[in-house]
């Protein structure tokens, strides 16, 4: 033989640091996932390395046992491995197949205990041509199985199906050549050494060389499977990532557009509100004037004046839903007056605004409701006065208080002052007001609307 082909001692080593190098890899992939299919292969592997690690021990009936059971032992492994591989467990009937076969193989391997262990059968000639042809029907049996099951009920045309079939086919065949020149070179004398062989017929050489082509086809499998689930792994969370986007911008379409709607029906309640207010305070307002027009023209025509400078605040407020304190302020005080034309000073205002409050925010017409409910409900005489108190207090609050002195005919209410109020509030979101009478005196508190408030509802349109 040309001298380019090593021996088999060197040849052994070069197979024994090969399968090494792709033990650890799989060793490191079964502790890095802790996936079955890899733990069988590792253990596949050092079966393997442990028994072509043997060569060099003398020989002996555990020796003789090692060597002839080998290939029922890797048989009925490679075929867990395939049940595996191939993901038999979802195929009852083929899993039950291959059952069938491991036991069938297990059953098989029995007598050889007793020939190996027991009686010195495994050194004459007779067992060695038995145990040949146990092997070939082993070997067939587990190999062609696998093929079969890889070509009809798996898609052959599956690149991952392909390398299971390289291996398997490159197992099987080296393992029948190693078989038959096992049967033709081998005695009893010689029945595991070989050493005489040239490496490239040496029946280890051919088995270990197919054991390689199979260890490089299963590793490369198993590379293109990892691989593939890594990509559909990708594949799913991009899609998950698209659905959550697109979630998250249906939500929040949906959010805007509630918010949207939300805002336009407030809106409208405020204007609704605000639209009671007007009529309200016109339908007072002309009362009164017609008095004076007939009582004192020229306070009527000063009336006329006040009340224009009054209705101007109205229909600047018509579309806001908060105003400035110290512009409700500029505009109660229009209003008180109006009230000292026609009561006199029956109506005693007491104003108490602190500097700090000016900027802060209420439901315009809020002030002029409260006023005029406590004109309404009380009376209004020279001789019992009516006092108003608009005050704030270092809490952040809007008090304003009347003194408690009933009408004794019952009054005619259309209940919209405070209801009025306390509804603006509700759709501000705001805390609602505190109502209380309290030692003779009828309060009214009012949560105070910081500045920004402003600005966020003005943002909001």
């Amino acid at each position: 033989m040309p001298s380019f082909f090593p021996t088999y001692a060197e040849w052994i080593l070069l197979f024994i640091g090969a399968t090494t190098v792709i033990l650890i890899a799989n060793l490191i992939q079964w502790m890095v996932r802790r996936e079955r299919i890899y733990g069988l292969y590792t253990l596949y592997i050092l079966l393997w390395l442990l028994a072509f690690g043997l060569d060099n021990v003398p020989v002996s009936p555990v020796k003789a046992f090692i060597h002839t059971v080998n290939v029922h032992m890797f048989a009925w492994l490679y075929l867990e491995i395939a049940i595996t591989f191939l993901q038999l467990k979802t195929r009852p009937a083929l899993l039950r197949w291959y059952r069938i076969i491991q036991k069938g193989i297990l059953i098989v391997a029995l007598p050889e205990v007793y020939f190996n262990l027991f009686s010195s059968a495994w050194q004459t000639q007779w067992h060695e041509t038995q145990l040949n042809g146990m092997r070939v029907l082993v070997v067939s049996m587990a190999y062609l199985t696998i093929l079969y099951t890889v070509i009809i009920h798996v898609r052959s045309t599956d690149l991952l199906a392909r390398f299971f079939i390289a291996g398997t086919l490159a197992l099987w065949i080296t393992q029948l050549i190693g078989i038959f020149i096992i049967s033709h070179y081998a005695n009893a004398e010689r029945l595991v050494t070989f050493s005489d062989l040239p490496s490239p017929i040496h029946p280890g050489f051919l088995i270990q060389f197919g054991i390689l082509l199979d260890m490089a086809s299963v590793s490369l499998g198993l590379s293109y499977r990892q691989q593939q689930r890594a990509l559909q792994q990708v594949r799913i969370e991009q899609g998950l990532i698209r659905e959550r986007e697109q979630h998250l911008r249906q939500q929040l379409q949906s959010d805007l557009a509630l918010q949207h709607l939300k805002q336009q029906r407030t809106e409208a309640q405020m204007r609704a509100l605000q639209s009671q207010v007007n009529p309200h305070f016109l339908f007072n307002a002309l009362n009164t004037l017609s008095a004076l027009i007939d009582e004192n023209p020229r306070q009527a025509t000063e009336y006329v004046d006040e009340l224009s400078s009054v209705y101007r605040y109205l229909l600047r407020s018509a579309d806001q839903e908060l105003t400035p304190l110290n512009a409700e302020m500029a505009f109660i005080k229009s209003y008180f007056f109006l009230l000292t034309i026609r009561f006199g000073d029956s109506v005693c205002p007491e104003l108490n605004i602190a500097s700090n409050h000016y900027d802060a925010l209420i439901p315009p017409l809020t002030l002029q409701l409260l006023v005029e409910n406590a004109v309404k409900h009380n009376r209004v005489l020279p001789n019992e006065p009516l006092t108003i108190r608009i005050r704030t207090t270092g809490q952040g609050y809007l008090v304003v208080e009347n003194n408690m002195q009933r009408r004794n005919v019952r009054v005619e209410s259309n209940g919209v002052g405070l209801n009025n109020i306390a509804d603006k509030y509700r759709l501000l979101g705001s805390s609602l007001p505190l109502i209380e009478e309290k030692e003779g005196w009828f309060r009214v508190t009012l949560p105070l609307l910081p500045a920004t408030q402003l600005i966020d509802n003005d943002g909001g349109c």
